[in-house]
């Protein structure tokens, strides 16, 4: 699931960004914006590299006079490695691909606390959104060449798909929590696959932001595959952030906001396709056809102060569509920005609690 690119940029880019006549040179400044700041005067550090597949990025702006790089680098590493250990799909070996190898149904399987929690969590927002978010859809994801280790060329034929659905729906799955007396444990009533990589993400920033905020860290921004959160500031006026425009093989800006103590993630379609016959199909499936979703909406994005939360909240969205999906997030008051495709153009909607948290775009 690809996502906004985290961009703070320098005044002078900002407004020279128009100006820009050619794609080789958009990449320069996307290239030199990346996690640079608005002001020369904070004190920066900047940490990155590599977890779920793609990149991450610290910057600490004005860090405590005890810095000792390589040690904050290796405690954050410490930390994605154990989400990784417990909920990556890739890894045979983790919690998770455990579970979905366990095939003793009504059987309680022990697991993280994390673990417990982050499923309950994915299962509100099926909840929520009477299916539209399930993360059991993973057979189906398979199947159409979107999980790990597969590839498709061919589309799936009507049984197939019929299959793959018959061991996909969340209300299969249920949590106990460590408050239950005999520690935290999942169980499937039939055979599911759980895959919560739809908040995966968001799950490693929150758990990054955690980390630095017990280190004593107070202004920071924490980044993994696009998405963000941040505490405090850099220079007194937020961290700048892009959310990126939905251009097939190309990049460039929808929207700069400015974020203070806030989380931001975008869930798109225009990153991870697969073209089968000359059409292309997307990433996100609906669970409730076992098919791609068709709909015209090319990314959400949304704000929370947990970035697992707005990661979440913006593909459940995402699968619901223009439509049902902005009725969803205005019912909830959410934060959330829908950019949809019209033609050779975009049609960019805002509820109203975006509006009002960073303004109205004009």
């Amino acid at each position: 699931m690809w996502r906004m690119k985290i961009l703070c940029w320098m005044t002078s880019v900002v407004n020279s960004l128009n100006n820009l006549k050619n794609a080789a040179a958009l990449a320069a400044f996307f290239v030199l914006a990346m996690l640079a700041g608005c002001s020369s005067d904070p004190e920066i550090k900047k940490l990155s590299g590599r977890t779920m597949g793609t990149n991450w990025s610290v910057v600490i702006a004005n860090p405590i006079a005890i810095f000792d790089q390589e040690d904050v680098k290796g405690e954050i590493e410490t930390v994605l490695f154990e989400v990784n250990r417990q909920m990556s799909t890739y890894d045979p070996a983790s919690e998770i691909s455990r579970f979905n190898q366990f095939e003793d149904f009504n059987t309680w399987f022990p697991v993280s606390e994390l673990f417990a929690a982050t499923t309950a969590r994915a299962l509100s927002f099926s909840e929520i959104s009477n299916g539209g978010f399930d993360p059991t859809v993973g057979p189906l994801v398979n199947l159409w060449g979107f999980g790990p280790g597969t590839s498709s060329e061919v589309l799936p034929s009507d049984d197939a798909i019929a299959l793959a659905m018959s061991t996909v729906g969340f209300s299969a799955i249920a949590v106990r929590g460590s408050d239950a007396g005999a520690g935290s444990a999942i169980q499937k009533k039939a055979e599911r696959h759980l895959d919560l990589s739809a908040i995966a993400k968001g799950l490693g920033v929150d758990e990054v932001y955690a980390l630095l905020d017990d280190l004593g860290y107070s202004n920071f921004l924490v980044e993994i595959g696009g998405e963000v959160r941040v505490k405090g500031d850099k220079d007194g006026s937020g961290w700048r952030v892009a959310v990126e425009k939905p251009i097939k093989g190309d990049r460039a800006v929808e929207r700069l906001l400015s974020l203070k103590d806030m989380a931001l993630a975008t869930s798109g379609d225009y990153r991870n396709y697969r073209e089968i016959e000359g059409v292309a199909y997307s990433h996100t499936i609906d669970p409730s056809t076992g098919r791609p979703v068709t709909h015209q909406l090319a990314s959400v994005t949304v704000a929370d102060p947990a970035c697992a939360m707005a990661d979440g909240w913006a593909t459940t969205l995402l699968v619901l569509g223009p439509t049902r999906g902005y009725q969803l997030a205005v019912a909830k008051n959410l934060p959330a920005m829908f950019i949809e495709r019209a033609g050779d153009d975009f049609v960019v909607r805002e509820t109203p609690r975006f509006e009002q948290l960073f303004g109205r775009d004009i």
